[in-house]
């Protein structure tokens, strides 16, 4: 069965995309840590980051950067932070969480809960600047 992930990359849900390319895409997380938190992911669906080709690992990083420097330059933030932890949803994913205190990237806070035109304001903004 196709993962969550999947079925945003086709288009069978709805997804706040802010970047794609014929290999990866970036989505805002819908329960976000903070605004501006991205999810990265490859388009094809492996459930395991260390199981990625070294070729889609390698673009998979690439591709996460340019998407980083717009988050820090759409969203205020000391830097942008990585976290890889891959037991949420059986697809790799790569979340891109706006910092400005290492609380930020505490998974085992409460998630903000966006309405649809607040996360569709932050998608318009991060997407403006890559």
């Amino acid at each position: 069965m196709a993962s969550i992930f999947t079925k945003i990359i086709n288009r069978e849900i709805p997804g706040h995309i802010v970047a794609e390319d014929d290999d990866y895409m970036a989505f805002l997380d819908i329960m976000p840590l903070v605004r501006g938190h991205v999810l990265v992911v490859p388009k094809k669906e492996v459930d395991y980051i260390f199981d990625l080709d070294d070729e889609v690992l390698a673009g998979l990083n690439v591709f996460a950067k340019k998407v980083a420097k717009a988050i820090d330059k759409s969203i205020k933030c000391t830097r942008v932070g990585v976290a890889v932890i891959g037991l949420e949803v059986p697809h790799v994913h790569v979340h891109l969480v706006p910092l400005n205190t290492m609380d930020d990237i505490n998974f085992t806070k409460p998630k903000l809960k966006l309405n649809d035109d607040e996360l569709a304001d932050i998608a318009v903004r991060i997407k403006a600047k890559l």
